[in-house]
This record gives structure tokens, sequence and C-alpha cells, in this order.
């Protein structure tokens, strides 16, 4: 068994290399285990070219990001993380610039910090900004985490997280992807930080070690979720190059096929809309301006076809940015078609956590997108980074002083191999013909129903298609006989039982909320 950690970090993207490195400067030993490589989840997914940061201006402007968060989440986040939240995002941006020394990006000038293509998507003024490159962020942090000793756990994927009894968290099953084998790790607290929910569909703009198991793992725990009806879906690229983030800004500028005939027909109602869209990414029903979403998602999975009429003079900088970034990495011009079809992107609810980034199981954390309560129906653009960094930094203070401070429970050994052996006598093998298959019904199910077009019928149908998935992937458990299953098997089934109870929440939640709301919409 490997030696007891302080600290647990699941998860390699920003909120978990932040609230490791936190955790380390406060003294404890802290093992990073990752589904993927580190630096992988959304933090670092390549179809776009980098993360946009916002924060309040300054003191002054803190209230009114509070309540503009509020608006824009139609009243469903929780006030006290809102609080929480936006009052330690100019330290988050200031530590993470001064004191690690990741470089940020900035607009070029006040002038072009004042842009309205700068105003984060649903806001109504210009904030704070700031730009994280994936090239930058990585240099600064893999030198942090290597200087403090943290010890890296790549390609492993959480199983169970393991308590004594019914008190605190002891340790983890983790499941070491190349090696094909489980094993016990011991810890005095544990951080989840291991990604939303795009796992669960066919088009998703993540990474694909963003597994989305996680959290019905921590249900399994004894937690419980939050918002988990409202996510973020996207318009993308599906050709001349698939799973790039369509930029919201460039709406304006997007002349559209539309054989649906769904957009208006005249030329001043087009262009009134077309701005308003492009005053941010994701879908919501709360603005009005849906029928953008709609005509994109009627076209399926070939997409609508899209042509850019930029401006030939004096385009905004964002605009600029984004158009150089597609040539220069793309190969994508400006004159080129596009099809664009509607992806599932961020979760804004996920499992719940109070202003310590504590969950309710003692000694659990958790914190970035696996989270939810900070943000509501809809979420501003740029605060899922500020989300990573702000609770990041207090789950890994938090877990910190747990870890150090917690003596190691005496019958921890015993019980994570306990808990390994119940899992090799026990759990429902899949092997990887019958998990790939349940997995595609799954994604094919979650996104014909859970995605913009949500009714009654569907979502009934859909919870009908989950359930039907969870009785197949138990089969293969009640006929098991008496032959250890090989662990990969035994992953694999934990796996895909973990994403069909996420799935089920997400259904069961999105069901009884019978009215539309931000990104909810109930078409019936």
């Amino acid at each position: 068994m490997h030696e007891e950690t302080d600290v647990l970090v699941i998860g390699g993207g920003i909120a978990g290399i932040v609230s490791s490195i936190e955790a380390a400067r406060a003294g404890a030993n802290v093992t990073i285990a990752c589904a993927g490589p580190l630096f992988g989840g959304s933090s670092f997914y390549p179809g776009t070219w980098g993360l946009g940061l916002i924060g309040p201006a300054d003191e002054e402007n803190e209230a009114d990001l509070v309540a503009t968060i509020e608006n824009v989440g139609c009243g469903v986040a929780d006030p006290a993380l809102v609080e929480t939240f936006v009052h330690n995002i100019r330290p988050a941006i200031e530590w993470l610039e001064q004191e690690l020394g990741v470089p940020l990006k900035r607009p070029s000038s006040a002038e072009s910090a004042r842009e309205v293509t700068f105003i984060p998507c649903f806001d109504h003024a210009n904030r704070l900004w700031r730009g994280i490159t994936r090239e930058a962020f990585e240099r600064v942090a893999r030198a942090e985490i290597e200087r403090l000793g943290i010890e890296l756990l790549e390609r492993c994927e959480l199983m169970e997280i393991v308590r004594d009894q019914h008190g605190p968290v002891i340790g983890a099953i983790l499941y070491d992807r190349r090696e094909q084998e489980l094993f016990p790790f011991p810890a005095k607290s544990v951080i989840l930080c291991s990604g939303g929910t795009g796992g669960l569909f066919e088009r998703s703009l993540t990474s694909r070690d963003v597994l989305s198991s996680a959290h019905g793992i921590a249900l399994d725990a004894g937690c419980s979720l939050v918002n988990i009806e409202f996510m973020q879906m996207m318009p993308g690229l599906v050709s001349p190059a698939r799973g790039i983030v369509f930029n919201e800004k460039t709406f304006r500028y997007a002349v559209f096929e539309d054989p649906a005939g769904i957009l208006p027909a005249d030329r001043k109602g087009l262009s009134d809309l077309l701005e308003a869209r492009s005053g941010h990414g994701p879908f919501t029903c709360r603005l009005g301006d849906e029928l953008v979403d709609m005509a994109i998602d009627a076209a399926g999975e070939d997409g609508i076809a899209v042509h850019y009429n930029f401006p030939k003079d004096d385009a905004p900088e964002f605009v600029q940015t984004f158009a150089q970034w597609m040539e220069d990495e793309l190969g994508i011009t400006p004159n080129d078609e596009l099809r664009v079809a509607m992806y599932a992107h961020a979760a804004n609810g996920g499992i719940r956590i109070d202003a310590h980034a504590k969950t309710s199981v003692p000694g659990l954390f958790a914190c970035g997108e696996v989270t939810g309560g900070m943000h509501g129906a809809d979420r501003i653009g740029g605060l899922s980074s500020a989300n990573s960094l702000v609770f990041g930094r207090i789950a890994g203070k938090g877990a910190a002083n747990q870890g150090t401070a917690a003596s190691t429970c005496i019958n921890a050994d015993r019980i994570l191999k306990e808990s390994l052996e119940r899992i090799r006598m026990n759990a429902a093998p899949l092997d990887d013909m019958d998990a790939s298959r349940i997995t595609k019904d799954m994604q094919g199910t979650m996104s014909a129903h859970a995605m913009i077009q949500r009714t009654e019928e569907g979502l009934a149908t859909a919870l009908d298609d989950i359930e039907r998935l969870q009785r197949e992937a138990r089969y293969h458990g009640d006929c098991r006989g008496c032959v250890i299953p090989a662990d990969a098997a035994l992953a694999r089934g934990i796996r895909v039982s973990s994403q069909l109870k996420l799935a089920q929440a997400m259904l069961q939640a999105m069901r009884n909320r019978t009215e539309g709301l931000g990104s909810h919409y109930r078409a019936d």
C-alpha cells in the first residue's frame, strides 16, 4: 500500500493544480491523481486560444458583480458562496500573477479594454480582464509542483472515496490505467476537482479525460448535488475542424444558411438578433435570442453553414485575436465556410460545497467545475477560471489544515484493503465492448433529451433509457460467477455505473424543474 498522504487531489486541471500548490505551501504532503495527463481536463482543452478570467474592476465594483451573478443566475446561486467568490477573485489573480509568477494576457490598451467585445458573456459592464494561456501556466506550475515535491499519479482514476464507517475520509481506491490495476491510497483529506458533466454527451467541448464519473462516486460517499440541471451548451465547429469553440463575439459578423427557416427573414430583424446573440457564448432562454441556437440545433450533426463578413477596418481586438488564432493554429481563414453545431460545455451546477470548499463529508473538499452553488442558471463568462482559482486556493488551504492536524486512522489500512476486496468480490465488471456500447447509448440519450430541447416526454424517456442501461450494467455483476474479474473490467463497470448515476440525477433535476430558466429550456 502507498504511504499515507495528507492531501489527495483528484484532478489535473487548474482547480487541482492550484489546490495542490496551496496545500503543499501550507506544509502538507500532497499527491495529485488524474485520469489523464497533468494539465488536462477542460482547463486545458485545445479547442480555444486559452481561458478568459474576469473579476471586479476594484473593491467598489464587487457589490455590482455579486448582484449581477445572482441576477444572471436567476436567483438559484448560493448568496454566501457568491460573496466569498467575488471577494476573493482579485487576491487570487494577484496570487497567480505575482506570487506564482504566471504571466497573464491583458487588453492591449485601456481603450480596447473598454470595447464592447471585452464585456463578459451575460454581463452588462466591462470588468477586470485577464487571459490564461496554457504554455505560460504549465511552465510555471510544473516548476512549482516539482519544487514543492508534490507526488504525481498521472492516468490514475478515482473509483471510490473511502470513509471510516460514516466518519471522515481516510483515502480512496484508484485505478492505474497504464498498469490496469486497482490500488488503495490512504489520505487524511481528499479534494475533488475532476471536472464537469461533459463526458455524458456525444459532442462536448471538453477533453477526453473529463469522465464525469466523480459526481456519482461523491454521491455514493454521501455528498449532494446542487443546480445540476443547469449546464452551458455552446456552438462549436464540426467542419473544417472539429471541437473548436465558436467565438460568440463574431455572431454579429456571421452569415447563416438557414434551411429550417427558423431565423428572421428580414435583414433588420436578423441583424438585431445576431447582435444580441454576440453578447454571450452559451445558450440561454432568458434573453430572447434563443432562435440562433435553435437554428444551429436544427441543423443536427452536420452543423449549420456559416460565413463571416468581418469589417475591413477597425475590427475589435478580441475578434482580431480570434481570427488570427484560427488561421495560425487551424489554417482556417475568415473566407472559409464553417459548419457549426451545439456542444455540451461547462456545468453550472455540481457537488454542493460551503464557503470553505467543504462537502457534507468530513475531510472531503471540492472545487472547480465539479462543484455548484457559486453560479446559477447562467454563468458570466470568465468566472469558471476564477472559480477554479478562488475555491482551489480555499480547498487547498482547508485540506492542508485537515490533513496535517488529523491523526492517522488506526484502522485505515484495514478499511482500505476491505474496500478493495469488496470491489473485487462484488462490483459488476464490463468488458470493453459492453462498456463502449452502454456509454454510447447513454451519450446518445443525453444528447437527444438533455440538451437544448427538453420536454416532459423526452426526459421521461431518457430516464427510462438510463434505468435500462443501469440494469444492463448490473446484470454482469449478477452473472459473474466465482471467478474474480480483471481489475480493468471492474474499473470499466464502476466508471459506467458512476456516469449513469450522474445522468439519472441530471435528468431528474431537469424533469423536476418544469419552467424554463436560463440554460434550462423547457420546450413544452
